[in-house]
């Protein structure tokens, strides 16, 4: 990954093969700049439209010999997501003009917090910008800008912001890492062993549970939905240790179907290859462990992550059959491919042991949420209004925007069974919320889920930080939710 420095200094003497500037829409350049920007600006080739950029070669007055203009749009509009997109734009212009090294000025004056999270963001966007996933490719571009300068007169400040922004980057880089892998290779055994990976590196309990020991545990979902595939099934469970003995932890749930062909009730081959992201949010719950890891949150974290291929064979579970899952109650299936809920449901059943003061789970359950809230914005459900609402703020705060669906009793009513408690499916309308009411039926502590269907992953380019393929979504959702909850835990001692 880049190496993100901060230095101080005026702009015009910053010593950079190429520095990044961003101007919001009718402002001037700043003076420091010289005739350089203002001729650009001068000559309207440039308005500071957001995502807008102008690059001056050998400009007057200032040590860079390359000077990129990047628009900023409405100075009114203008939030931390902005910013993260025009680091992006900078970092990956200076790539393609295969620089080396590159430095962006940071325009922020407000204060002390706001001077670091514009740093963290600008790190953010630069880390993020630049991945690209490639290591299948033989002829791959193997020239990576190394060195992405963030340039403010307080140093101290922006260093701190911009070593915070690579860790929080390095949750949805390996979120993406791991939902990119083709499932031949990203079986269930292959997240367990990067999730031992984690918690060595970071002192974490891990304790990773085989088929065996799935079915002696009672994960008669995890075990039913696994049962036809040779890659057999893993229980994922790792625990951040970083709050005080005794004190309830957030739960982190996160599916991992690593290749999903709908069972039985198998899907059209029309883009069966993108189910290998159907283990999006496993992968996200990972990511964000990592940086749970990196940052040693002062929090008590754990995650739990059910592996599993769901595939059709003679053994397969089939439409009309009745599970027992984990919690003791029973689920006629309608479909085989509804079977996220059925794994999801086992671990929030086992979330339960931990006596949690929080659970999120995040799964790519629902073509229906994407249908509903498109790739913009993950869906939001839950049992708990104070929960969902920190799980928005960190969604806007982070760039991963989530929004809230209801969770209506004519819901539940839609999923109760004929021969069993429940089946696995509510019909075609309001499908994402009968998930939603499905899962809530199995959380009896403060919950909410996030249905990232048309979010995890992308047919093209999202925008300047996003590409092609997995997003990473909502990993850095789910470490700002819980920095949130680590700074309101230091208020109250404080």
């Amino acid at each position: 990954m880049v190496r993100i420095d901060a230095t101080g200094g005026a702009l015009g003497e910053v010593s950079t093969p190429m520095l990044a500037v961003g101007l919001h829409k009718g402002e001037s350049a700043p003076l420091e700049l010289g005739e350089a920007a203002d001729a650009v600006l001068s000559n309207e080739d440039f308005s500071g439209k957001e995502g807008e950029t102008a690059l001056v070669y050998a400009p007057e007055g200032i040590a860079s010999p390359r000077l990129l203009l990047v628009g900023l749009g409405e100075r009114t509009s203008f939030t931390l997501d902005t910013l993260r997109r025009a680091s992006a734009i900078a970092a990956k212009r200076a790539r393609a003009l295969k620089l080396d090294d590159a430095a962006f000025a940071l325009h922020v004056s407000e204060g002390s917090a706001a001077r670091v999270a514009a740093a963290e963001a600008a790190a953010e966007g630069a880390a993020l910008g630049l991945y690209r996933f490639d290591r299948y490719k033989t002829n791959a571009e193997s020239r990576e800008l190394e060195t992405f300068t963030l340039v403010h007169d307080d140093e101290d400040e922006v260093a701190g912001g911009a070593e915070t922004g690579a860790k929080l980057a390095a949750a949805a880089l390996l979120a993406r890492d791991l939902a990119n892998e083709p499932s031949n290779a990203a079986t269930p055994e292959y997240l367990a062993g990067k999730a031992r990976e984690i918690a060595e590196r970071y002192g974490m309990e891990a304790t990773i549970l085989d088929r065996a020991g799935i079915e002696a545990e009672g994960m008669n979902g995890l075990a039913t939905v696994g049962r036809a595939s040779e890659n057999e099934p893993r229980f994922i469970a790792l625990e951040h240790h970083g709050g005080e003995n005794g004190d309830p932890p957030v739960v982190l749930v996160g599916k991992a179907v690593t290749f999903d062909s709908g069972g039985i009730s198998i899907k059209p081959a029309a883009s069966m290859e993108d189910m290998k992201y159907d283990m999006s949010g496993g992968a996200a719950v990972l990511g964000a462990m990592e940086t749970v890891g990196s940052l040693n949150l002062p929090l008590n974290v754990v995650a739990l992550v059910p592996a599993t291929e769901n595939l059709p064979g003679g053994n397969a579970f089939k439409p009309g059959d009745v599970l027992e899952l984990h919690s003791g109650k029973t689920v006629e299936i309608v479909t085989t491919d509804a079977e996220g809920r059925l794994i999801l449901a086992d671990a929030l059943s086992c979330a339960r042991r931990y006596e949690p003061a929080a659970v999120v789970d995040c799964a790519t359950l629902t073509g229906a949420c994407y249908v509903a809230l498109g790739d913009h914005a993950s869906g939001l459900m839950g049992n708990d209004d104070a929960l969902i609402s920190e799980i928005q703020t960190a969604g806007e705060a982070s760039g991963e925007r989530a929004w809230h669906l209801p969770l209506f009793k004519e819901y539940t009513e839609q999923i109760k069974g004929k021969t069993a408690d429940l089946k696995n499916s509510g019909g075609r309308y309001g499908g994402a919320l009968t998930a939603g009411a499905f899962l809530k039926e199995f959380a009896d502590y403060p919950w909410a889920h996030l249905d990232i269907a048309g979010t995890a992953y992308y047919g093209k380019q999202q925008n300047a930080y996003t590409p092609r393929g997995a997003s990473g979504t909502p990993a850095r959702l789910l470490v700002e939710f819980l920095r949130g909850r680590a700074r309101d835990r230091t208020t109250e001692e404080a």
